[in-house]
């Protein structure tokens, strides 16, 4: 069975503990999915020079937060790794011409952790966390999903956790459901239009051509997964709108699927 790669928006860690149109979404997503054989995470919170894989028996949970509410740190997602995996995915990386590393201590963060909890809650999957490539823009994670593709065919979930959004210091913290700000809605509808047009060279191009796209994301790192993801679909594919939402005025949380 062929999944799609996705890409989804893990918010704050609060989303695990709150109600949330977005929290709703993950909690029944890896029911609509079925259950893969494996799931790569590509985090926007782990970067390294060498694309690099944690190859762990077990996975520790990473409580990679500061000053949130105390039940979260309570919180953990013991999902079993796989060395055996890793290595494949390692070799799946170098058959395209892309070195790769692993990691044989490191467990999941929280853009891993948090999505994964609320789509399979069981923690009962193989879990592989693939990092970002450190000072790497959207072409380079765009062609670390492409060599990640076949790994689909074989029973992988390919998901990039990070946000449509994130520029922390314009969110209104005190009112949730406050109104979008045009610079959000101008840089979300451009994204979503490039996709169905399948203008991938714009895309790869959107800080430039993206409108407000510095103001969205002052720094990449939570939009670098959701290249890794559309580089992981198909071709030819249209993609999926998944989920659309929004917390705290500008932090947008849509989710997409490439299949």
């Amino acid at each position: 069975m062929s999944f799609p790669a996705l890409f989804v928006s893990h918010g704050a860690p609060t989303l695990i503990i709150e109600n949330s149109p977005a929290r709703a979404f993950l909690a029944g997503l890896g029911q609509k999915l079925g259950r893969p054989q494996a799931i790569v995470v590509i985090s926007a919170h782990w970067e390294a020079p060498l694309p690099t894989v944690n190859a762990v028996s077990r996975n520790d949970t990473i409580h990679d937060f500061y000053g949130f509410p105390a039940p979260l740190y309570q919180l953990t997602y013991p999902a079993p790794g796989s060395a055996e995996r890793a290595a494949t995915l390692v070799r799946c990386l170098n058959q395209a011409g892309i070195q790769a590393a692993t990691n044989e201590r490191r467990g999941l963060d929280h853009g891993a952790w948090v999505p994964l909890k609320l789509m399979y809650p069981e923690a009962d999957i193989p879990v592989l966390q693939l990092s970002l490539l450190q000072g790497q823009g959207a072409a380079a994670h765009y062609a670390l999903g492409q060599a990640l593709r076949p790994l689909r065919a074989q029973g992988f979930l390919i998901i990039g956790s990070g946000g449509f959004t994130h520029n922390l210091r314009e969110l209104d913290w005190h009112q949730a459901d406050a109104a979008e700000p045009v610079w959000v809605s101008r840089f979300c509808q451009w994204i979503a239009a490039a996709l169905q047009e399948r203008r991938i060279g714009d895309l790869l191009d959107y800080r430039k051509r993206a409108p407000e796209a510095g103001r969205n994301h002052p720094t990449e790192e939570h939009f670098m997964p959701f290249f890794v993801a559309l580089g992981a679909g198909d071709p030819q594919g249209l993609p999926d709108c998944l989920h659309q939402s929004r917390c705290f005025g500008s932090l947008r949380l849509d989710a997409y699927g490439f299949s």
